[in-house]
Formats: structure tokens, sequence, C-alpha cells
């Protein structure tokens, strides 16, 4: 029987021995982190679910080369990242602009970030064209620069900045409906 006091080492080690109870316990203590980052990238739960499991498929696989150095779970959640990635540009679901004129001229006003609970935000990030959410989130919550998602996307910095803008103003958009359901306006 496996303890779920378990160190990383030892799930690790379990898993990499190919022992299921161990992989079990590795799934049950991440895959609830692990599924909200695929849902940010997904453009539904369903397509989420079949992110995490690919996920998941790749860790098992790529356990052997973790060092023990620096975070366990962020490693995971870098294996995650990049797996959403490759599934997104294998099914080649987005599509890049690089003009501005169509973007919004909006500002976030005051009390719009007090309405908003995480489910909302992480609804209206599923609601951003493809193109849009990935860069959004490659670069607002996962903290690469324009250089490196024009690298792993194949785009110009400037579209990355580009699709960036437009997704902040689409959210900014949203955020402003948003406010105006929830205080009758």
């Amino acid at each position: 029987m496996i303890k779920t006091e378990a160190t990383e080492e030892q799930i690790i080690n379990g898993c990499i021995a190919g022992d299921s109870q161990w992989q079990t316990l590795l799934y049950k203590q991440y895959s609830g982190k692990l599924y909200t980052i695929c849902l940010r990238y997904a453009d539904s739960k369903d397509e989420a679910n079949d992110y995490l499991q690919e996920g998941f498929m790749k860790i098992y696989r790529s356990l052997e080369k973790f060092r023990f150095e620096g975070s366990f779970e962020g490693w995971l959640k870098r294996l995650v990242v990049n797996c959403c990635l490759d599934l997104i540009k294998k099914n080649k679901k987005f599509r890049f602009e690089e003009n501005l004129d169509s973007a919004y001229n909006l500002k976030i006003e005051d009390g719009v970030l007090e309405v908003i609970e995480a489910k909302r935000l992480l609804d209206m990030l599923q609601e951003l064209p493809p193109g849009y959410r990935t860069v959004f989130n490659m670069y607002a919550i996962e903290g690469y620069s324009h250089a490196e998602i024009g690298k792993e996307l194949g785009i110009s910095e400037n579209t990355s900045k580009t699709q960036l803008f437009k997704a902040r103003k689409s959210l900014q958009h949203m955020l402003l409906h948003l406010k105006g359901e929830n205080f009758g306006k």
C-alpha cells in the first residue's frame, strides 16, 4: 500500500519503475493544478481533459529526465504547457493577425475586477480566439517573452505582441460587459 505522505522522490521512482499505484498517486496529487492549465489553453472542458491525458502520458514518459533540481511541480507545469502548445500547433487551431485596426480602445474601470470570479475569468479565456488565448497564456501567465512565443509558435515577435494586445482588449471588453450585467447598466 502506498502512503499519501510519500516524498516526490518516492513517487517519481515508483512511476519510473512502472508501478500503477505510484502513477495514480502522482495523478491524484497534481491533476487538479495541471487541469487548470489545460483549461486555459483549451476551447472546452472535453478538450482540456484530452490535453491533461496527453500531458500525463508525456509526464510518465519523461520522468527519468527530471534531475531533482528546482521545483517538481514547476517542471510538471512546463511539460503540460508544452504539451498543450504541441496539440494546438498540431491541430492548427490558431490564426494570427498583425493588424491592430480592429482592436478595442477600452479602459478597465474601477470595480470591474472585484466582480469577477476565477471560474468566470477562465470562461472568458476560453471565449478568446485560440491565437489570442495561446499568446495571452504564454505571456501573461507562463512568463514567456515575445521572442520565446514567436519561436515556439513560428510567428514574429510583433505578431505575438499584437495577439497579446488584442487578447487584453477582448478581455477588457468582456469585463466591461460583465460589469454592466452585474450593476444593471
